[in-house]
């Protein structure tokens, strides 16, 4: 069985060349070297390396997925500008974040840069007219979706939303990227429309337990490993399924109360993080995202299903798996 994160460090190497070859030396320098911060400093580079493995798993030729994939991770990269503006954070990947670095304005110019050539590149996909029309159908779709999800997300915070409306969130803030890198590489592949859709299908489940994995490491990472604050979420009152599920599970008033009193306290101490942890754990509400994640995966699974054996289907699994057993 392929080892998910080893694969994909070598196609991140892989991908490095063409993910640093479309922005090049113009001027002004600031908004290049802003533009290129992220995605030059590598990452793992999931969604470009699903449109890769999605085209060569239908039988497609690489080389004209390539492009594609450099979009996607484009795309992805300036939701990350914004996003990181947006959430005030400072740092990202270990680097000081870019509107940190270079001010608001140049952070939403870069942003909006990324977005750019992104498109610039898709325009100049090297595929039948038809496929192209299909591929940016389902990639325009991806980024007005993420944009509703990021609003939902905020909405969310610091209110306490259906598990329904959670997971709603998700998809359309973290699933539907994947799905269009799958979907895309799948379409540029040539896959059949109902190919397309299980792909696309198995991408948004993977999504979806990808991001519910994330929750719980904001919850009970290593922030040494994530690079992130443990006990941010609970601190900005984030409503993950692990709330979600508290909320409506715990019987002790006393308990409940005390978990109500820390979730959005944005200065709750390190030890109020930790018995709101604790009290996810008695609930068994921890355990429950975990569970979900991981049948969300094996849907994921179920429906590439009837791809031929390759190794490019056994990375898709194995991506899958990695989703939801991460340090990161």
């Amino acid at each position: 069985m392929i080892d998910a994160k080893e694969y994909l460090r070598k196609m991140s190497a892989e991908l490095d060349g063409p993910i640093r070859s479309y922005i090049g030396d113009e001027e002004p320098k600031v908004l290049m070297d802003a533009s290129k911060q992220y995605p030059y400093a590598g990452g793992k580079r999931m969604r470009p390396a699903m449109a890769v493995a999605c085209c060569r798993a239908v039988g497609g030729d690489v080389e004209k997925a390539i492009p594609l994939a450099v979009a996607i991770e484009y795309i992805h990269n300036f939701t990350l500008i914004h996003d990181d503006l947006m959430d005030g954070d400072e740092k990202r990947r270990g680097m000081t974040t870019i509107h940190i670095g270079y001010g608001m304005p140049t952070a939403v110019l870069a942003g909006d840069a990324l977005f750019a050539k992104a498109y610039q590149i898709l325009a100049n996909l090297d595929v039948p007219a038809d496929r192209m029309r299909d591929a940016l159908k389902y990639i325009s779709q991806a980024v007005w979706d993420l944009a509703r999800g990021q609003q939902m997300d905020i909405n969310n915070e610091g209110n306490i939303v259906s598990e329904e409306v959670y997971l709603e969130t998700i998809k359309l803030k973290t699933s539907v990227l994947f799905a269009a890198a799958a979907a895309g590489g799948a379409i540029i592949g040539g896959a059949s429309a109902e190919e397309v859709k299980a792909i696309n299908e198995y991408a948004i489940e993977l999504g979806l337990g990808f991001q519910m994995y994330d929750d719980y490491l904001g919850i009970a990472g290593d922030s040494s490993k994530t690079g992130k604050s443990v006990g941010n979420d609970i601190r900005k009152g984030k409503c993950t399924c692990m709330v979600t599920h508290a909320i409506r599970s715990i019987k002790d008033q006393k308990a409940l109360d005390e978990f109500k009193g820390i979730l959005g306290k944005i200065d709750a101490t390190d030890e109020q993080c930790v018995r709101a942890k604790q009290i996810l754990e008695e609930a068994g509400s921890i355990q429950y995202n975990l569970d979900l994640a991981k049948r969300k995966v094996e849907n994921a699974i179920e429906k590439i299903s009837f791809l031929p054996e390759s190794e490019d289907k056994e990375f898709m699994i194995a991506l899958a798996k990695y989703a939801i057993n991460r340090d990161v």
